[in-house]
């Protein structure tokens, strides 16, 4: 029996009111349903200020991902797909991205029939566009040929350390971040983290370990897209990589003792917490 029960605007969402409560302008590129679940996410986004791009798609809704968390505070998803999954390379450019600017790309939007507009419209991005590919667990599994596209264009690559692992084939924050690194380009930066352990940011050659904040859990759902949206906000604002991990994980770990994905810190509230 469950002991309480809550609609959140999860998943792309998650990241955006992270890097939104860190104060980055943020634009949400995919589709949003008609209906009580589009009408959930327009209003979570729209409380932060961001911005949706693309109109609602009509006569569908957006799908639902059930989450059961556990009292170890791991979680379980079982996901349906809506209008989320209906994009095109139009909808996408309407959130007309130019150089200087972060896109997120999620590894979950290359499966199914999200694939080929999303990969057609990453290959339309203007010079200068940096790419983060925050890979999922579902990316060691995309066929070979949009793999390796999508890395081919990857400035960026965020993930947690299981991810890494199952795309790089060795254990170890250090060692997938090694791995990953060579096969992106020579000039991008790979970070992966490993919760109450930190990260490590991997740049031009070099490994910098950014330790983490243990703390008890309540809830780990959303804590690593909350770490992506800070990282990306934090860089945005003019931050060093591994100076916006530093603050990532700060605000993981503050996210973990909160319930919901929706709980992400302020900026005001990462500095709190780094002063101890």
């Amino acid at each position: 029996m469950a002991t309480s029960y809550r609609r959140y605007a999860g998943g792309a969402v998650t990241i955006l009111l992270a890097a939104a409560r860190s104060g980055a302008t943020c634009v949400h590129a995919g589709a949003v349903g008609t209906g009580p679940n589009g009408d959930l996410v327009r209003a979570a986004l729209r409380a932060e200020g961001v911005e949706v791009a693309s109109p609602p798609v009509p006569d569908r809704d957006t799908g639902v991902c059930v989450v059961l968390v556990e009292p170890t505070a791991e979680r379980s998803f079982v996901t349906t797909q809506g209008a989320e999954r209906h994009i095109t390379v139009q909808s996408l450019s309407a959130a007309a991205p130019t150089a200087g600017d972060l896109v997120c790309v999620s590894g979950y939007s290359l499966v199914g029939r999200t694939r080929d507009p999303l990969v057609e419209w990453l290959e339309t991005l203007p010079q200068g566009v940096v790419v983060v590919l925050d890979p999922g667990a579902t990316f060691a599994e995309v066929d070979p040929a949009t793999r390796d596209a999508v890395l081919a264009r990857t400035s960026v690559w965020t993930s947690n350390a299981e991810e890494a692992s199952a795309l790089a084939g060795v254990s170890g924050m250090e060692e997938t971040a090694a791995v990953v690194a060579t096969r992106i380009s020579p000039d991008a930066v790979t970070i992966v983290r490993d919760g109450p352990r930190g990260c490590v940011v991997r740049e031009g050659g070099r490994t910098a370990y950014l330790p983490g904040h243990p703390r008890r859990p309540v809830d780990t759902n959303g804590a690593g897209d909350t770490h992506t949206g800070v990282l990306l906000a934090e860089r945005a604002s003019g931050l060093s990589w591994t100076e916006a991990a530093a603050r990532a994980n700060a605000a993981g770990a503050i996210k973990v003792t909160r319930r919901g994905p929706d709980t992400a810190p302020t900026r005001a509230e990462i500095d709190g917490f780094l002063r101890g």
